[in-house]
């Protein structure tokens, strides 16, 4: 429907074929990952995650173009921040799904099957003070670099907002990096016990969720150099800093409870 013959505030989004496409390749990628798991070929899997990846790309390509060309309306922004509300919030619940059972395997009065002792005989986990620290303070500082962007973004001022999205970018492959040297020199495999499976399971998704909001805010920063973005205007990149404030709180989570906590009482070797 045209901007100019619309009498109300929403936006009547035209037929579009990604959330179909979005939907083949979920399925895809939940059978690939089945065959995958059960020693089958990765490339089952790995299609499902390019058609997931091809959806996300035309599908904000769309939106953004939406927002080009108006149809953002403040009541249309309201919804839009609704939605992203929601979807953390279900990604809360995501998370703690693995924090439930790390605390069964390790609390016995919530569980009659928890450890005596955590780490399980024969787990060597990794320092807290050490790389995992070093990676906490890397994505504390992201947290404050992309507040920094978001305040840039709400003063108008395009250059400043530029370079503290792209720091905050930077900073992520950073915790990436560095998250991928630790998981390289690991003392346990996934399959070997409660332990390795939670922590790669809890730490893998958080890395997985780092890697999205680094690419969701890598779209923000070409977005921010073209200008996109106003005082009024700027959901896109709003969803993403709090997409990310999300990110840091989990880590922060993980840390104290998996790295810290989860070792307290050890006193054999540290990785």
């Amino acid at each position: 429907m045209a901007t100019e013959t619309q009498s109300h505030p929403f936006h009547m989004v035209e037929p579009s074929p990604w959330p179909a496409l979005a939907t083949l390749g979920a399925f895809v990628l939940a059978v690939g990952a089945i065959i995958f798991m059960h020693d089958g070929p990765p490339w089952i899997m790995a299609g499902g995650f390019l058609i997931i990846f091809y959806t996300a790309f035309v599908w904000w390509r769309d939106v953004v173009r939406e927002s080009r060309s108006g149809f953002h309306t403040s009541v249309v922004q309201h919804g839009l921040r609704l939605g992203v509300l929601l979807f953390i919030a279900s990604e809360v619940m995501f998370f703690f799904a693995f924090f439930w059972a790390y605390f069964d395997a390790t609390i016995p009065a919530i569980s009659k099957t928890a450890h005596d002792v955590w780490p399980p005989e024969g787990v060597i986990p990794f320092d807290p003070w050490g790389l995992p620290f070093l990676n906490t303070l890397i994505l504390l500082t992201s947290g404050a670099t992309v507040t920094a962007a978001h305040h840039a973004v709400r003063e108008g001022d395009q250059k400043a907002s530029v370079f503290w999205i792209g720091a905050t970018v930077a900073l992520g492959v950073l915790f990436l990096g560095f998250q991928m040297y630790e998981y390289g020199h690991a003392a346990f495999g996934f399959r070997e016990g409660i332990y390795p499976s939670t922590f790669f399971m809890a730490t893998g998704f958080h890395g997985f969720h780092v890697f999205v909001g680094v690419v969701f805010l890598a779209v923000c920063f070409f977005r921010a150099r073209a200008r996109h973005f106003s005082p009024e205007k700027h959901v896109g990149f709003e969803a993403a800093a709090w997409y990310w404030h999300f990110v840091d709180v989990v880590w922060l989570f993980l840390f104290v409870v998996i790295y810290w906590w989860g070792i307290v009482g050890y006193v054999g070797p540290l990785v």
